[in-house]
């Protein structure tokens, strides 16, 4: 049977279709493994999760995904159920009947994709058995205190002893592609393969186990990735065991992926193999999609955060909340891969230009990263508590004088305001004008921190002297834990508060995909990335201006700290110059940028993947045009047609400038339009398009 590089989905609207024949889905079964299946951990869990629904609609009931079991996650997220497919019942039955504990169901997700859960637990008593097993398999030997590798090869060996049962079951038909993920999952793949299970076999890596470890020691990690001794920088973490999984995982693979082009590097080097395929991380963009009202939801949601900043900078309120823009960062706690050091030492700078230049713009900066505290800060509750007195003074008051000039005006007499109010009413306000009064400055964090003297990001704030000052025109609140709709201080939801802000800054120096950056875009909000992470590498590739898009790309690869650290301080500051009409028009060219992260499209990556594990693995029945990876097709949008060809030209010649002032070139509907046709033409990545004369895909416009 031959196999093109296939799609058998629809293509989106403006998107390129890839018209070649589908997988015969109906004579394979898929498996997806990873530890996170049902089990939250990291980001992982969102990719599987997202992904479901796209994978469910083209394989169906052949689709299952595999994982730990728990039993709290088990009982609340999975429809338990029998297997469809008596192949599968008999492979579970087979452990079943040799104490091991295996579960089956829906999980209940979008898509409802069937899972099979192995209880790790139940299966201990095997575990000095299948370390020999391991070691005779590829000479890698398991630390007894290292858990989470123990618990990986528990997990990695019932995956592999269930393949064998199906297989022996199922014979030559269907086939099977198993999809592997990270190195936990990978221990089922390495013994699959050295006990000849006829399986296709797919490995991916969301980054690599090295990586992280030498990141998070804040090594120059891209400019010595040729330099390392791999082998020794691992044993000196005590994770070459861990390494060593890893790594045969992914020389065992049939096809081996990653997230993005910068793993991609950094997979070549650390685990000395190049990656088949890159596939992207999506989202399902109907989650995020407000059917054209995503400007509305904008505006609802910043008064909401306006709401809480007249609560926490009470007594300090002078600044104009008409002119103050929201900026934030969120994520896990990772000051240096992250950015956060990056993003205050620019803040600093931007705090400084903004009063040189005597700007009437206001930056209020949220840091929501999650970190060791004991409470809610008192100061901070005493805020919201005395805006809410304000609040209902001043409806008390105005009901008094609502209720006062509709009985003159009855009366047909033009009313003395000097008697609309009493004494009493003009008491009453002068106590809640009182009790505005504050002696110190308002807080930097909104918690009470158990390490506040050697915190990373109070220390910083300490030594760029950010404290909220009168003076300062950027101010900072640090809420270190993730928003919760039913929070006394901040009562909005993730979604809701990224939706109310107008940036946000993601400076991340290892971030894999970054998948905080991909939310705000098919939100509508501009953000900040850089070409250290999956998701700015896939814009560079993908849209010609980004940041007329609203996605601003740091360089911190090809250049020095101090020299990025400017270029985030010029992002962040020609934002800041920015009319509200202009940052109106770059929501609506963010937004539209959502259709590439979408599942939908990023989905066919995965499917490219399939097919050319299938064709290595059983080239008898299934081949491909090339047995080397095509370059990627894809698209690139255009610079927006409404764009001034100098970048300088959209800029203002002084940061004194009129929310009021009109493009009359701008045409949202036409330029909408332009997008969706200039997307229709796909072009190889990589290659330069036909007419280099000119912008890419930019002729006729």
């Amino acid at each position: 049977m031959r196999l093109s590089r296939s799609l058998s989905i629809t293509s989106l609207s403006g998107l390129p279709l890839w018209e070649e024949e589908s997988l015969p889905v109906q004579d394979l079964l898929l498996f997806e493994v990873s530890w996170e299946v049902t089990n939250k951990v990291g980001g992982i869990y969102t990719v599987i999760q997202t992904k479901a629904k796209i994978t469910v609609d083209e394989w169906g009931e052949n689709y299952i995904m595999m994982g730990p079991y728990y039993e709290h996650n088990f009982k609340t997220q999975v429809e338990k159920c029998e297997p469809p497919n008596q192949a599968i019942k008999a492979a579970m039955d087979s452990l079943i009947n040799n104490g091991c504990q295996v579960h089956f169901g829906r999980w209940l997700i979008e898509g409802s994709p069937y899972v099979i859960l192995f209880d790790i637990g139940a299966a201990a008593w095997n575990l000095d058995r299948w370390k020999g097993d391991l070691w005779n398999a590829c000479s890698i030997g398991l630390p007894y205190h290292d858990r989470e590798a123990n618990d990986s090869l528990i997990f990695g060996s019932l995956v592999a002893w269930f393949f064998k049962e199906l297989t022996d079951q199922i014979q030559d038909k269907p086939n099977i592609v198993a999809h592997f993920h990270e190195w936990q999952a990978g221990t089922g793949l390495v013994l699959s393969r050295s006990r000849k299970i006829p399986l296709a076999t797919i490995f991916t890596t969301h980054a690599t186990l090295l990586g992280r470890y030498l990141c998070a020691g804040n090594a120059d990690f891209y400019n010595n990735l040729d330099k390392f001794n791999i082998d020794q920088e691992a044993g000196e973490r005590q994770i070459y065991h861990r390494y060593c999984l890893e790594r045969a995982a992914v020389h065992c693979a049939h096809v081996f992926t990653t997230v993005s082009q910068i793993t991609a590097v950094e997979a070549n080097h650390m685990l000395h193999r190049q990656p088949d395929v890159v596939t992207p991380n999506g989202l399902n963009v109907r989650k995020f999609s407000a059917m054209h009202e995503f400007q509305n939801l904008h505006s609802m949601n910043k008064a909401k955060i306006q709401e809480f900043v007249r609560g926490h900078f009470y007594g300090h309120l002078d600044f104009n909340l008409e002119k103050t823009l929201f900026f934030f960062i969120a994520g896990r706690y990772e000051f240096s891969n992250k950015g956060a050091d990056l993003f205050l030492e620019s803040l600093s700078r931007l705090n400084y230009l903004l009063r040189v230049h005597k700007n009437d713009v206001t930056v209020v900066v949220f840091f929501i990263m999650p970190a060791k505290t004991n409470n809610f800060n008192v100061e901070s509750l005493k805020g919201q508590a005395v805006r809410k007195q304000l609040w209902d003074t001043a409806q008390s008051v105005k009901e008094k004088f609502g209720k006062r000039l509709y009985e003159s005006l009855l009366r047909g007499e033009i009313p003395d305001m000097s008697k609309i109010l009493d004494r009493d009413d003009f008491t009453i306000m002068k106590r809640a004008i009182y009790a505005t009064q504050r002696h110190s400055l308002p807080p930097v964090t909104t918690h009470n921190m158990l390490d506040d003297s050697t915190d990373p990001i109070l220390s910083n704030i300490r030594r760029i002297g950010l404290f909220n000052g009168r003076n300062d025109r950027v101010k900072i609140v640090f809420h270190p834990e993730f928003l919760s709709s039913t929070s006394p201080l901040l009562p909005m939801d993730y979604e809701e508060f990224v939706r109310g802000c107008h940036l946000g800054v993601f400076p991340s120096y290892y971030e894999p995909w970054g998948y905080t950056p991909g939310e705000c875009t098919v939100m509508g909000i501009p953000s900040v990335t850089t070409n250290l992470s999956g998701f700015g590498c896939f814009m560079e590739e993908h849209v010609s201006d980004p940041s007329e898009y609203g996605i601003y790309i740091v360089d911190r690869r090809f250049r020095s700290a101090d020299e990025s650290c400017n270029q985030l301080t010029q992002f962040m500051f020609s934002f800041c110059q920015q009319s509200r009409r202009q940052r109106i028009i770059q929501r609506n060219r963010t937004e539209r940028l959502s259709d590439l992260l979408d599942w939908r499209y990023l989905g066919r990556f995965y499917m490219h993947g399939r097919h050319l594990a299938l064709s290595r693995s059983f080239p008898g029945t299934f081949k491909m045009d090339h047995l080397n990876i095509a370059p990627t097709q894809g698209f690139r949008y255009p610079r927006p047609a409404s764009v001034p060809p100098s970048p300088s030209a959209s800029l203002h010649s002084t940061p004194h400038h009129s929310d009021e002032e009109d493009d009359d070139t701008y045409d949202e509907e036409e330029e909408a339009e332009r997008d969706r046709q200039n997307i229709k033409a796909p072009f190889t990545l990589g290659a330069e398009p036909e007419g280099k004369s000119k912008q890419p895909l930019e002729n006729g416009n």
